[in-house]
């Protein structure tokens, strides 16, 4: 639990004999697996008998973040007014012991809950047995970046230009597509962490048509995509409508296949097996997966809307040096997001091997950084694997039932 490696939890938990747990860690344990490997069916009730009979074990960190887990689990299966309850009662009797930020966080979700129990989201209709997305791969004007903008697309009837994120937590428009798409304002705000910390606010588009599926009351957080600084802002101004892991979550299973430039949906959800999952969620409810980069084991963030081929943190450098120094050239780059850009000193190196889903490619060149990132939210992963490395597999799975990750090579 302390280390976050929610894969091995599942796989401890499920050889010990449940006699030999601690009640209220088997109980726990069900609530974490359950979150964060998207079970939603072993999380509620987790969650609710852990309220009910293991309240007073928690402190008052561990009631906040299984309050607000809780809550998120009854918004996936559609459960708004439910979760929007919980968060009123939970503020309700901790407000008093809570400082204004952990207030904000769990007052905003309530909202968030509260007007989305009005709605459907995520309705999906399919036509036909198979749904396919056309994409486009987007070069960034000096060709060093790239996105996946999706094809034959429209929001409230009108052509609308969408990035696929696999590493966007929430849906993101600008203020000026909300307002040229008709979408409708909802009474509920959010604080995103990026290069800096931005408020937002939600809206929510009425329908999505993406290709043959069409998907009705979809929420959106309008942020501001101006940092100040002229390169950055012409780079994020492309990404004026951000689709995420919350309209990845509803399709349940989806594949990218960079051979045909289409994203494959069956039409009918698979159902969960026995299979091991090597992927959950990480921090921020992004999808990170196990893999390996130069032979040593690494949670990977997978991140579609990094233009690059991949980042990896200080702590590869610390335990790489002499390769890192060796295959590499020291340079300082600058990475825009929410909130601005931040600019360091990082090492561009190539000949470094990854492995995920069961394929190896070598990209071209890796950023390294040198100094600790982690305050950072947009930037404080070990290892973010970008749309370029992505690209080198010819397809790309993400079964969000089994939470299983698996590539094909060209």
């Amino acid at each position: 639990m302390n280390s976050g490696d929610w894969i091995a939890l599942d796989s401890v938990y499920n050889e010990a004999p449940k006699d030999s747990i601690w009640d209220f860690l088997e109980v726990y344990s069900r609530c974490l697996i359950g979150n964060r490997l998207n079970r939603p069916e072993v999380s509620i009730p987790a969650f609710a008998e852990l309220l009910q009979t293991h309240s007073e074990e928690l402190d008052l960190g561990n009631l906040f973040s299984c309050s607000l887990m809780y809550a998120i689990d009854l918004s996936k299966v559609g459960k708004n007014k439910e979760a929007a309850e919980l968060l009123a009662s939970i503020l309700d009797a901790t407000k008093q012991y809570l400082d204004s930020a952990n207030i904000a966080v769990i007052q905003n979700q309530k909202d968030l809950y509260s007007a989305l129990s009005n709605y459907e989201p995520y309705t999906l209709s399919f036509k036909g047995e198979k749904t396919s997305i056309p994409f486009s791969i987007i070069n960034s004007e000096n060709n060093k970046g790239s996105r996946l903008k999706l094809d034959k697309c429209s929001i409230n009837g009108i052509e609308a230009d969408i990035t696929f994120d696999t590493g966007a937590a929430l849906n993101v428009i600008s203020q000026e597509m909300a307002d040229k798409l008709q979408l409708i304002p909802l009474d509920a705000s959010v604080i995103v962490g990026g290069i800096n910390d931005v408020d937002g606010r939600y809206v929510l588009a009425k329908e999505i048509k993406f290709g043959n599926l069409t998907v009705m009351d979809v929420p959106f957080v309008i942020l501001p995509l101006e940092t100040g600084n002229e390169e950055a802002d012409k780079f994020l101004n492309q990404y004026g409508i951000i689709i995420g892991t919350p309209f990845m979550l509803q399709i349940k299973d989806f594949t990218l296949d960079f051979i045909n430039n289409e994203i494959t949906i069956p039409t009918i959800a698979p159902e969960r097996t026995n299979q091991k999952p090597n992927m959950f969620f990480g921090d921020g409810m992004t999808f990170s997966a196990k893999g390996k980069v130069l032979n040593e084991p690494m949670i990977m963030h997978i991140d579609t809307g990094n233009a690059d081929y991949a980042d990896l943190g200080s702590q590869f450098y610390v335990n790489n040096k002499e390769f890192v120094e060796t295959h590499g050239k020291l340079e300082s780059v600058g990475r825009a997001g929410a909130g601005g850009v931040h600019k360091s000193e990082v090492y561009l190196v190539s000949d470094i091997p990854i492995e995920l889903g069961g394929n190896t490619v070598v990209p071209a060149e890796i950023l390294v950084a040198i100094e600790d990132l982690s305050d950072i939210s947009a930037l404080r992963f070990d290892c973010n694997i970008g749309l370029k490395t992505l690209m080198m597999y010819g397809k790309v799975r993400f079964n969000l039932v089994d939470f299983v990750l698996s590539t094909q090579p060209r």
